[in-house]
């Protein structure tokens, strides 16, 4: 799974990426980087530290989320302009986006709008990404409408229907309604197929603040997020510079530094967990000698599902799985007490897997 990470001119988008993704990518009040930033982040969880303790396997692995660090699209990016050329294009084919929202003072880099104002820079993105997905419906409106008039009015169905589906849709986004929060039916959400519109994907605002107001992170997420509740959209606060200095120390240190800061969490840890929660994902573990793992699926998935993600042999043969809860097997300590206690569940093909399912797949190809 690909998150995008967006933001206007001098948000610290790229310091926040290397906060968040361990990364060494260089920084600088300008920007002036051409490709994208890319990393791979392991999800943090508890639960396969838990596990390889009591396996003591090879190795552990954790889900994992690639991050990718878009460049500034330039001081016209913010001013209702909209986007264009790669840009949205590549920002078309992710899977989620974090907009990095400026809320530090810092005079040697001034903020394009002249002030430090979070509120109103959530809205200038909101409105720039729901410009590019007006386009892109002006455009399919344009190429539906002259086949339309080719057609008898028996035979325009679907294409009809797609036609008043985008005109539906297109106001409602002049409303300021995101796609994410329009009341779409499955059949609706087939007409419109493999568009990648840009208010649709989950977005995780990450309002970036100067150490200063670290103790007042939650008061800051608190108030934030109460303007912008919708489905699939999420808020968090972090401090991007003084996440991504603390990468240079010890986990211990920087423990240590954040309790002195008044952080309880890892900022960078809670950025990770809630852009993995809004694509939707949740993780199931398999155990042994060899490696404890978190396995990413969607939410609903099937046991032969995941079955396929650990190979697709397994998927193709399966037969059942054996299913024990995480806390379950960390209470008894191991697959054998858990069975002794009935703890173990055999499962078939149309169980949908949960997160924190401890998955044992038999299968036969």
């Amino acid at each position: 799974m690909r998150v995008g990470i967006i933001g206007l001119p001098r948000a610290g988008k790229t310091t926040v990426f290397n906060a968040v993704a361990r990364g060494l990518a260089p920084v600088g009040g300008y920007g002036g980087a051409s490709k994208p930033n890319i990393r791979s982040v392991a999800v943090p969880d508890p639960r396969v530290d838990s596990l390889s303790e009591i396996y003591r396997p090879r190795k552990s692995t954790y889900a994992t989320v690639e991050y990718v660090d878009f460049p500034a699209a330039g001081e016209s990016f913010g001013a209702g302009q909209g986007l264009g050329g790669q840009f949205l294009n590549d920002l078309a084919a992710v899977d989620a986006l974090i907009h990095v929202v400026r809320a530090f003072e810092d005079d040697a880099v001034p903020h394009p709008e002249g002030s430090v104002d979070p509120a109103r820079d959530i809205g200038i993105m909101d409105l720039e990404l729901a410009f590019a997905d007006l386009a892109l419906i002006e455009r399919r409106i344009e190429r539906i409408d002259p086949e339309l008039r080719t057609l008898k009015a028996g035979e325009r169905g679907q294409l009809q229907a797609l036609r008043d589906l985008l005109d539906r849709m297109k106001g409602e986004l002049e409303a300021e309604t995101p796609i994410r929060a329009m009341d779409l039916s499955d059949d609706e959400r087939r007409l419109l197929g493999g568009s990648q519109f840009l208010t649709e994907k989950p977005l995780l605002d990450l309002v970036n603040v100067g150490e200063d107001d670290l103790p007042r992170r939650l008061a800051i997420e608190e108030e934030l997020r109460a303007s912008r509740e919708e489905p699939g959209r999420d808020l968090a606060v972090m401090g991007g510079r003084f996440e991504m200095e603390l990468n240079e120390l010890s986990d211990e240190e920087a423990d240590e530094f954040r309790r002195e800061a008044g952080v309880e969490h890892s900022g960078m840890d809670e950025a990770v967990r809630r852009s993995y929660a809004l694509l939707g994902l949740i993780s199931f573990l398999t155990v042994g000698p060899d490696e404890c793992r978190a396995w990413t699926v969607t939410e609903g998935a099937t046991a032969p599902e995941a079955a396929g993600k650990i190979h697709t042999d397994l998927q193709r043969g399966f037969i059942r799985a054996e299913v024990i809860r995480y806390e379950d097997l960390v209470e008894c300590g191991s697959e054998a007490e858990a069975k002794k206690r009935g703890l173990q569940r055999t499962e078939g093909k149309e169980y949908r897997v949960r997160d924190g399912d401890v998955v044992h797949v038999l299968f036969n190809v």
